[in-house]
């Protein structure tokens, strides 16, 4: 069998699992929420439950990574007790890396399609109906959809076939590296815009009467699953890298540092965002428009904006694109682990194979839009996004915390063996019955009030 790559360096593991994580949620998601959910409190409960949700599932993706050496479905199969069905899951983890890219590959096209306008000055002298209006056109051609999806899925590709050390590992880095610094630049501008303090304020400072507004529960809510989707687990897209790294180091401090990279870029992401709302007057609760509709117009009113502009959406893509070229490693891995396919021939099946599946998430908000799934206004990108976020990544996760801590599955002493091994802080087994019990009622509630909030 041929030996298994691994990542070549400690940093370019915690650069490449949290260019996973971090993504659209981050640098889209997590403003918004913050807006709309009354500002300081929300971002104080995401940290708290991110440290006592996040942060174990994803020591359990991998250790279940680094014990096996495979991706998802194989690593269900080598570690489960004879005759159990655990690797039944590897079937929907394996789907949901599919579908996941399905639609995350046509946002990420949206967001090079910006980066494009900004750096030609198409928004400069543009009303607000007039970036509406460019934002509808974007939307009703489905020929400019599918091309940014199209060059999006080649560069994903491109980077993958090239090698874990060679392609996506230095990619990743450079990538990244380019993201942190980008944001710093951003974030100083946005916070000595005149008036920015006041946006400050309401970001990170728990505010009584927004919280009034907002409502506790939804506040808290909010935050609750905001830390556990930003992570992206469920699906077995962080176990992966576990397969790839050395046992010297204990599980817990890298995840860690992961999620500490991660928070970090969702809250500079606001910081940048939020600030800038309020220096011109623009309320921050928008919701998803915020990006594509309100901060353009932010940007053609500062001097300068054009350039900062490009560099917003730029940091966007590199943000979308790390999650991009991350999840796709799974897939590639599949073909790897599954049926002995080379990298450049494991690239090209799933490259070739998401290619194609997103043509309908495209073509959803234009000539395919009299589809409506679900319910009235849908389109099939929210259908998509549905049974990944609503069903798989919850339930994904409740399987795997089940896995790693019930007797029936591999069981909380090999997990907690495997998480401990080597350097760094330690788990400690006095959490075992809270692993036990707390962490899946969490999850199944996650579960369960998430379905019926979607269709209330």
């Amino acid at each position: 069998m041929k030996e298994r790559e691994s990542i070549g360096s400690r940093l370019g593991f915690i650069l490449l699992s949290a260019g996973c994580a971090i993504g659209i949620g981050n640098v889209w998601r997590f403003p918004y929420m913050v807006g709309e959910n009354g500002g300081g409190l929300f971002v104080l409960a995401y940290v708290v439950f991110l440290l006592i949700l996040g942060v174990p599932i994803l020591t359990m993706e991998y250790a279940v990574g680094r014990a096996s050496r495979l991706s998802i479905l194989p690593a269900y199969k080598k570690l489960e007790p004879k005759k159990s069905k655990w690797h039944i899951f590897g079937y929907f983890a394996i789907a949901g890396n599919y579908l996941l890219l399905m639609f995350y590959s046509v946002v990420s096209g949206w967001i090079l399609r910006y980066f494009v306008l900004e750096t030609l000055g198409l928004f400069e002298g543009k009303t607000a109906a007039g970036i509406e209006s460019i934002y509808q056109d974007m939307m009703n051609n489905p020929g400019i959809l599918v091309l940014y999806m199209v060059i999006t899925m080649l560069i994903t590709i491109g980077v993958t076939s090239m090698g874990l050390q060679k392609g996506v590992e230095r990619v990743t880095k450079i990538m990244m590296m380019a993201l942190i610094i980008i944001m710093i630049v951003l974030g100083v501008r946005s916070l000595t815009l005149p008036g920015a303090a006041e946006g400050v304020r309401f970001y990170l400072m728990p505010n009584a009467e927004n919280v009034r507004k907002v409502g506790l529960g939804n506040v808290l809510y909010g935050a609750l699953n905001q830390s556990f989707f930003t992570l992206s687990l469920g699906i077995g897209s962080m176990e992966i890298f576990g397969s790839y790294i050395k046992k010297d180091r204990s599980l817990v401090g890298e995840a860690l540092l992961v999620s500490g990279l991660d928070t970090f870029v969702a809250i500079v992401a606001g910081l940048i965002t939020i600030p800038a709302c309020f220096a011109y007057g623009v309320a921050p609760d928008k919701g998803p428009s915020l990006i594509f509709l309100t901060l353009p117009n932010v940007f053609s009113s500062m001097v300068g904006g054009r350039w900062l502009g490009c560099l917003f959406f730029l940091f966007m893509y590199f943000a979308a694109l790390s999650t991009m070229i991350g999840v796709f490693e799974n897939d590639v891995s599949f073909s790897i682990d599954i049926f002995g396919h080379d990298r450049k021939k494991a690239s090209l099946f799933a490259g070739l194979v998401i290619t194609l599946g997103s043509v309908p998430c495209a073509l959803g908000f234009n000539m395919w839009s009299f589809i409506q799934p679900l319910k009235a206004g849908n389109t099939i990108m929210d259908l998509e996004d549905f049974i990944v976020s609503n069903i798989l990544l919850p339930g994904g996760s409740l399987i795997c915390c089940l896995f790693c801590t019930c007797k029936y599955g591999w069981g909380f002493d090999n997990y907690i063996d495997e998480v401990n091994q080597g350097v760094g802080i330690k788990m400690s087994r006095a959490l075992k019955w809270y692993f036990k019990i707390g962490l899946p009622i969490i999850l199944l509630f996650l579960t369960v009030y998430g379905l019926i909030s979607y269709f209330k």
